[in-house]
């Protein structure tokens, strides 16, 4: 019984390697029971595969003004909260 259970820590570095398509199918199946069962790992899962998808997408560098202007908005609600 315990080759199909997983730990967390197994659970989540197999979801990692799914990510990159280097999982068996076995750590695949094992990692689906334990998602079935583990509600902290499904988050970890749903957040993983939202990180993913962000990185995919090139980033956009902002303009020199923009960052000006979200470092003045940043620096002003700092001061709120000293």
């Amino acid at each position: 019984m315990s080759k199909i259970f997983t730990s967390c820590d197994e659970a989540n570095h197999t979801c990692d390697k799914t990510q990159y398509k280097e999982a068996t199918l076995w750590e695949q199946i094992k990692l689906n029971i334990h998602l079935a069962f583990c509600s902290a790992c499904r988050k970890y899962t749903k957040n993983n595969v939202k990180l993913s998808k962000i990185i995919k997408h090139k980033p956009e560098n902002l303009k020199a003004s923009d960052k000006q202007s979200l470092k003045s908005a940043f620096e002003k609600e700092l001061q709120k909260h000293q």
